[in-house]
């Protein structure tokens, strides 16, 4: 046996031991989950209003208010666990961390997606489905309201910032509108993401035979995968397309989309786009951010919207490229020592789950579970508690933190494992990102919850 089997195997014990606090062990995906928020009940702040995370637990100054590494991601993962379990407590903890994130939510200054007031108002709205109380909806109303108000007409359309990003841009903040026309079924909140997406339409450059986005004009480096670059504007554009059936949307996509296939690394039957231009063009990244986990987004919902199938090889093409690179049980420069959904295990475990609920590929999910069993192989276990030590920058590989948030810390990780206890038990996701490739086509009260394959897969448990 292996020294990483050997580790998978102990972490599996101590896993179910963690369990067995709170009775026998149902799933360990889910016992897993149920040990992560045991840590984060344990270093929750009380505040005036509710209760906060912060990002950094040995550092209460860093309570936020951001879906990338704040409250909100904890909040959401909350919400899952009580879907899962069915327990009140964790619901309770979900609106005590929902009235700390409301009342901080007229101090933000930023309209963003990850990092802003669209990440806010998704998660008070959220909050509010979860529970039926009102102010929960006014805060995403006041959040709606907030961004209006900054739009600045630019152009054909309108801005918020010179940024154009997923993270904190444009196409970040335009997600959020479509989820709020969902929600609500208002068209002023669609023609808002309308006017955004028109004035990213002005900002795509030539490239070739396609166009690209910078994620700022004023940034030295252009970045060109999901996080911060043409494959999450592109991503944007196309759902606009999807919701209005506007051709200049979807011309617009896929000339993004054919310029990351001009510079992608292919050899091998593969798709990796590098990090950034001009001097890391020899550097690939494999997670959310900056690699196939989430430009592959673009290409799967390039498929469903343009109604052209070769965009799925460009999906599988992603997928090699992380299966061939030798990880989980090997890292490689662009994938270091990262447990998180954005950069690390997590993302890579739920882009495969993902793939398998569209596709329904044993290979995906053996992958998926390699990766997943990697993840608690990780894991910090103790007092029935879990925990994930990790770098969250590859440049600072020694500075290892123990985070609370969604895309670099256990609520992320914890969200990803009930996702995965999920499809053992036939229940559909609660939480589905603003941004994720591979949610719903429509809101879950309006339409279709869950691709047609993954309702068939249901359908035969």
């Amino acid at each position: 046996m292996t020294r990483i089997s050997k580790k998978i195997v102990l972490t599996a014990l101590l896993i179910s031991a963690a369990g067995s606090l709170l009775g026998a062990a149902e799933s360990r995906h889910l016992d897993a989950a149920k040990a992560a928020a045991r840590w984060l009940d344990s270093v929750q702040i009380k505040t005036e209003r509710g209760i906060a995370w912060p990002a950094d637990p040995s550092d209460p100054n860093s309570i936020n208010a951001s879906l990338y590494a704040g409250t909100p991601g904890v909040i959401l993962f909350f919400l899952e666990l009580h879907t899962a379990t069915g327990d009140p407590a964790a619901l309770d903890t979900a609106r005590a961390g929902a009235d700390d994130v409301l009342a901080r939510l007229e101090a933000e200054t930023g309209a963003g997606l990850y990092e802003g007031a669209a990440g806010i108002g998704y998660t008070l709205e959220e909050v509010f489905k979860a529970t039926g109380d009102e102010k929960y909806r006014r805060g995403f109303l006041l959040a709606l309201d907030m961004i209006r108000a900054d739009a600045v007409p630019k152009g054909a359309g309108v801005e918020w910032s010179s940024v154009t990003d997923i993270i904190g841009g444009s196409a970040g903040i335009g997600l959020f509108l479509l989820y709020a026309d969902e929600e609500l079924d208002d068209p002023a909140w669609l023609e808002l993401a309308v006017k955004a997406g028109r004035r990213l339409i002005e900002l795509g450059r030539p490239k070739g035979d396609g166009l690209d986005w910078t994620m700022d004009p004023g940034y030295p480096r252009l970045m060109p995968n999901f996080a911060h670059g043409t494959a999450g504007v592109a991503f944007f554009l196309t759902r606009i397309c999807e919701r209005t059936k506007r051709k200049e949307f979807l011309d617009a996509a896929l000339s993004g989309a054919r310029y990351l296939q001009a510079i992608a690394k292919t050899e091998g039957n593969v798709c990796l786009v590098f990090h950034h231009e001009p001097d890391g063009k020899d550097f690939y990244y494999l997670g959310w951010c900056h690699g196939p986990v989430g430009t592959a987004q673009l290409f799967y919902r390039l498929s469903l919207v343009s109604k052209d199938p070769s965009w799925t090889d460009w999906v599988h093409r992603s997928a090699r490229g992380i299966s061939a690179s030798g990880i989980p049980e090997t890292r490689t420069p662009g994938f270091w020592n990262n447990d998180g959904l954005c950069c690390g295990l997590a993302g890579v475990a739920d882009f495969f789950l993902s793939l398998y609920r569209t596709a329904r590929d044993p290979a995906d999910l053996a992958f998926c579970d390699r990766v997943t069993d990697a993840l608690l192989a990780a894991a910090a276990v103790g007092d029935g508690r879990m925990k994930w030590i990790q770098a969250e920058h590859r440049a600072r590989p020694d500075f290892l933190v123990a985070q609370t948030g969604l895309m670099q810390g256990a609520a992320g990780i914890g969200l990803y494992l009930l996702r995965r206890d999920g499809l053992e038990r036939g229940r559909a996701p609660l939480i589905v990102l603003p941004d994720s490739g591979f949610g719903p086509t429509r809101n879950r009260a309006r339409g279709l919850a869950l691709p047609k394959s993954e309702i068939d897969l249901l359908q035969d448990r």
